[in-house]
């Protein structure tokens, strides 16, 4: 069975496109906290992401204002600060989401003709 650790190689493709990644999922699902991003990032098959590389992307994109905060109580635990998408945000997402889309699709054509 492989091993499913990310290695290095797949690490920095992750961060080429891991704020988009927040940005889409939060889009399409409204708000999220860190952890529930880190479940979703997982469930959509990127590789493992530690707490450490997510929450200051998150604070980065949030001191960018593409991302509004809010804390709220836990109603059984601690509280959380959730995270959605604020209209620039959105703009930014719209703007290069699409470029991302043709960049990775141009990238795995060439691949594809390298190894097929």
């Amino acid at each position: 069975m492989p091993d499913k650790k990310p290695d290095a190689r797949q690490t920095q493709w992750l961060r080429g496109v891991l704020d988009l990644a927040v940005l889409a999922l939060l889009a399409e699902n409204g708000e999220g906290y860190g952890y529930l991003l880190l479940q979703r990032l997982a469930e959509a098959g990127l590789p493992d992401m530690k707490a450490g590389t997510l929450y200051p992307l998150l604070n980065r994109l949030a001191a960018d204002g593409l991302l509004s905060t809010e804390w709220r109580a836990g109603e059984s635990g601690p509280g959380r600060k959730f995270f959605a998408l604020t209209e620039q945000g959105r703009a930014v997402l719209a703007e290069q989401g699409p470029k991302w889309t043709e960049f990775a699709k141009n990238a795995s054509s060439v691949i594809e003709r390298g190894t097929g």
